[in-house]
């Protein structure tokens, strides 16, 4: 930023990293669009004029989740694993709002924890019939194997950062990722119903162009070029005027923008109190 003077930081990633220059890049007046993080922080106009997240933020996800809980199983006992940073605090908040007395236990982890292996033997004894797993990805492919392993049975929540074949549910072994149930707004490449998708399609013979060598299990590939799309059309709206002031208007000026890569019936939208794409 100080020395190439960007126009915006674009899709930078993770919670803390973004966390540490929210404050600097909305004193410089930068745009800090499409961070890749799911934090409600990102999606405060008031407090970050200037920064803007893209995924569906953590709380809400949290909120969805507990709303299919008590449809599909409203009087069971819940045990949550969560990550001690926003991707797992936000998700509770969300969990609770909704689903508070269905809680009966609650474990941390940091992302320097080298297993998970002691907080599910505790979530397993408090007789959680269904768990939530918040956290990024090798933690959540710890906690699935685990289960596994010491015979416990409950219905597994993923949340939405850590649902990937490729990188969570390979690693944890796929027969003990069966049942685990995830919140999803992109199109995921393992699912044979997008098979024949003319979205999917684009995405594959992209990647098969510019990262023939990238895993097409990953969802982590399916994500930035969602991103990348948002991105071009709010360069397509800024026409000539390519200022950071026009940049920002402009994205959060989207209306009902559909991607190839999401799924139907979800759509991009933004306003001035409204930070939220997806």
């Amino acid at each position: 930023m100080e020395q190439e003077q960007v126009l915006a930081i674009f899709s930078s990633f993770g919670t803390p990293t973004n966390a540490a220059v929210v404050k600097y890049l909305n004193l410089r007046k930068v745009p800090h669009l499409f961070v890749t993080s799911g934090a409600a922080e990102f999606a405060d106009p008031k407090t970050y004029p200037w920064t803007m997240g893209w995924r569906v933020n953590y709380v809400s996800e949290g909120k969805a989740y507990a709303r299919y809980q008590l449809q599909a199983r409203p009087n069971a006992r819940t045990a949550i694993l969560y990550q001690h940073e926003d991707v797992g605090r936000d998700c509770i908040r969300g969990l609770r709002e909704r689903a508070d007395k269905m809680i009966v236990a609650d474990a941390s982890l940091e992302v320097t924890d080298p297993t998970v292996d002691s907080q599910i033997v505790t979530l397993k004894a408090s007789g959680g019939e269904t768990l939530f797993i918040f956290s990024s990805a090798k933690p959540a492919a710890q906690a699935i194997r685990k289960v596994g392993d010491v015979d416990w049975h409950p219905l597994q929540f993923v949340g939405n950062p850590a649902a990937s074949v490729g990188t969570v549910m390979r690693p944890a072994w796929l027969e003990k990722s069966v049942g685990v149930i995830s919140g999803a707004f992109l199109k995921d490449p393992t699912d044979s119903h997008w098979r024949s998708d003319p979205g999917l399609k684009e995405w594959l013979d992209f990647m098969k162009q510019y990262d023939p060598e990238g895993d097409r299990t990953d969802l982590y590939n399916v994500y930035p070029y969602a991103t990348a799309q948002t991105l071009v059309q709010v360069l397509k709206q800024c026409a000539d005027d390519l200022t950071r002031e026009n940049l920002m208007g402009q994205a959060a000026s989207l209306k009902s923008l559909e991607l190839s890569i999401l799924i139907p019936g979800i759509r991009i939208s933004t306003g001035p109190n409204d930070y939220s794409p997806v």
